[in-house]
């Protein structure tokens, strides 16, 4: 379940303790006297990686995947990738979450993964995108920066930013 409405009232007026189900895409109910809305958290990671063996066939088979199987899990997000790193924030349900980033982990396509963040939101960055992908390596850390601690190193603040600037860039999906 992605979101739930209480009820508040059954047909005679009595409080009611049901309640309903609602997808994501129309969790937005105008609320009355009986009715509340539970707030949709969900799980935010960033992770940084380093590609094995990075080429453009291996990064459109990793957005190729990502874009088929993200949907049916709940799953949005942006990858930023360059020849010596994969940025990557993923969102959605807590479980899902952390199921994709155990595969991640396991998976033999990147080397050194480090978590970063991981934050609850009620928000997310990508509602509209199953992954977004970036290859603007002049926008964010060099690589010198990357290989001195900087991802590492910086804040929670720092390490949403370029992410931050992308969702603003690319609204749609």
């Amino acid at each position: 379940m992605v979101g739930a409405v209480w009820l508040g009232r059954d047909d005679s007026g009595a409080p009611s303790s049901q309640y309903a189900a609602i997808p994501r895409s129309r969790f937005r109910v105008a609320c009355d006297a009986h009715t509340q809305v539970e707030p949709i958290i969900e799980k935010r990671l960033i992770y940084r990686s380093q590609p094995f063996g990075f080429d453009r066939s291996t990064l459109a088979g990793i957005l190729s995947a990502a874009r088929r199987n993200n949907p049916a899990l709940g799953i949005t997000g942006a990858l930023i990738c360059r020849h010596d790193l994969y940025l990557q924030l993923i969102e959605g349900p807590a479980d899902a979450i952390d199921t994709l980033y155990a595969r991640i982990i396991a998976d033999d396509r990147h080397a050194n993964v480090e978590l970063l963040l991981s934050e609850d939101v009620g928000e997310r960055l990508f509602p509209n995108w199953a992954m977004l992908d970036d290859e603007a390596p002049s926008l964010f850390w060099s690589a010198a920066d990357v290989a001195a601690g900087a991802l590492e190193a910086a804040s929670p603040d720092d390490l949403r930013a370029p992410f931050v600037r992308l969702s603003a860039a690319n609204p749609g999906g």
